[in-house]
């Protein structure tokens, strides 16, 4: 513990069961500061500057000017910036601590990416500038396109999907123009219970009927009932590999072959890349169409709603389908993006477009910085660290969290646990609103579904042994107190700007908006 010259411990400590702990007159814990909403702080009746009264002058706006007051509250500029600054401290990010969630993939991003990005001539670009003044531009994404077609050993890539699952509809939207072409009406899609879940919603989205395929006890695809379920109904079948249970399919090419000898094709959920990348090559397992999540596997922002990139990789029996725009270079040597559907015999049968525009320069840039400054060694690394550190975590907690596909192996890049071994009347929950006090972000909770309550740890390949175990000593110590019937931890969080909140109540009668208190009565 550390010390101040007086000898007074710094470091803070336990509060014993009983302990009082007085409250604030602010509401502020320490340095952490309460903070009202902007209402609150001000009000419609004041601005936090002086203007002179507008000149009146005729509307322009056609009947449609405002009728009432804009309702904002005015602050001054102090009170603003202190306000959004207090908020931000309340926010958890990889820019503070593991961030271990599982799936999601919350990687560090690399600040040499948001410089590259930031260049002029890629953060000012403009979709409808000349081709002729894009040239730097559309060679960003030939190369970016290079790399991915070699990491998968596939034929053909669109760039301009937004997110995964929007190359999920990208891929099998492809899929679909192909067996058009062919004549053939396939109506039938199979989905892996260990599969993503957005894997079924895709596949009805596309008017398919979803068929589930059970999972064998070590958390894999049951080959078996695959196959026995194949038929000239089948369009695809859609296989996340590693699998959302953090586990490699090791029959992966066994089924592609099965599915292609009935004549549907192979999609491959590649949200789970950054566990493979430059040690396995999806084409070479069979693979007809993936998409590659950019903020996964190769370190761009996670979209969080806003600039995502899922790519989608394409076999050569599906390339002639791909969708449009992408880039071609001319016999002059000049890039030229090609938008109309009878361009190229090499996407003849394109299905359209998938965007208004081209995608998102701003994540091809820093992909493909992360790529060029990684090389193939580099990424080759990237994956076994993922993994190393997923399998740290995941022996580091044995005997302190049920691992219910432990004994199945090493996992790739995430730990797999469940709430099998609690105390009557804790759950998954309660270890996570522990995990908050401690200072961290709860793992990806009740996620698989194939798992009673799952926790779903990916800790990515930048963590440091030392912060790998400052968590790992952190979720032991709350799964210990969950396993004991530790009370204090029903209440949890306790440090927080917020204790323990009714989340089904506030996904489901949520307060979106706010309406400022009842004028108090006046004294007689």
């Amino acid at each position: 513990m550390s010390m101040l010259k007086e000898g007074r411990p710094t470091a803070p400590v336990a509060v014993e069961q009983g302990d009082a702990i007085p409250a604030t007159f602010t509401g502020n814990r320490g340095l952490m500061l309460e903070e009202a909403l902007i209402f609150e702080l001000g009000d419609d009746r004041t601005t936090g500057v002086d203007l002179e009264p507008a000149p009146a002058a005729p509307s322009r706006l056609g009947g449609l000017d405002r009728s009432a007051p804009i309702g904002l509250a005015g602050l001054s500029e102090p009170e603003t910036v202190r306000h959004y600054t207090r908020l931000s401290r309340q926010n958890y990010g990889i820019d503070l601590g593991v961030f271990p969630l599982g799936s999601c993939t919350m990687k560090h991003n690399p600040r040499l990416n948001e410089s590259v990005a930031r260049l002029p001539g890629f953060a000012d670009v403009h979709p409808l500038q000349p081709v002729s003044t894009v040239q730097g531009a559309l060679g960003v994404m030939e190369q970016l396109s290079d790399w991915l077609l070699k990491l998968t050993n596939m034929a053909a890539v669109a760039l301009s999907p937004k997110a995964g699952a929007h190359g999920e509809l990208c891929g099998l939207l492809a899929i679909r123009a192909a067996l058009e072409a062919q004549g053939d009406a396939r109506s039938v899609i199979l989905v892996p219970e260990s599969a993503h879940g957005t894997n079924p919603a895709t596949a009805a989205f596309c008017g398919y009927r979803v068929e589930d395929i059970p999972a064998t006890e070590d958390g894999r695809v049951n080959v078996a009932a695959l196959t026995a379920r194949l038929g000239p109904d089948v369009a695809a079948v859609m296989i996340t590999n590693p699998n959302t249970c953090g586990l490699f399919e090791r029959d992966m090419k066994v089924i592609a072959d099965a599915v292609h000898g009935v004549g549907a094709f192979v999609y491959c959920d590649g949200a789970n890349f950054n566990a493979i990348v430059g040690r396995v090559r999806p084409g070479d397992l069979g693979v007809d169409a993936m998409h590659i999540n950019l903020h996964k596997t190769f370190s761009t922002p996670h979209g969080g709603g806003g600039p995502g990139s899922g790519p989608v990789v394409l076999s050569a029996a599906l390339a002639p389908y791909a969708p449009l725009p992408f880039v071609e270079r001319g016999e002059d040597g000049s890039l030229h993006l090609i938008e109309e559907e009878t361009a190229g015999e090499h996407h003849a049968g394109s299905f359209g477009r998938m965007t208004a525009f081209h995608g998102q320069m701003g994540m091809y840039t820093r992909a493909l910085t992360y790529m060029l400054s990684h090389g193939n060694d580099g990424l080759r690394q990237v994956s076994g660290d993922a993994v190393l550190n997923a399998n740290y975590v995941l022996r580091s907690l044995e005997g302190v969290l049920d691992a219910p596909f432990g004994a199945a192996g090493p996992c790739m890049h995430e730990a797999l646990f469940s709430d099998k071994g609690l105390a009557e009347g804790f759950s998954t929950i309660d270890v996570a609103k522990g995990l908050i006090d401690e200072g961290f972000h709860p793992m990806t909770m009740y996620f698989p579904l194939v798992v009673h309550g799952a926790m779903l740890v990916e800790p990515t390949e930048t963590e440091s042994k030392a912060g790998l175990d400052q968590f790992i000593g952190a979720l032991r110590s709350v799964a210990t107190r969950a396993k004991n019937g530790d009370p204090s931890l029903k209440g949890a969080p306790h440090f927080a700007p917020r204790r323990r909140l009714d989340e089904t109540q506030a996904a489901r009668k949520p307060v979106l908006s706010w309406t400022p208190p009842a004028p108090a009565e006046a004294a007689e």
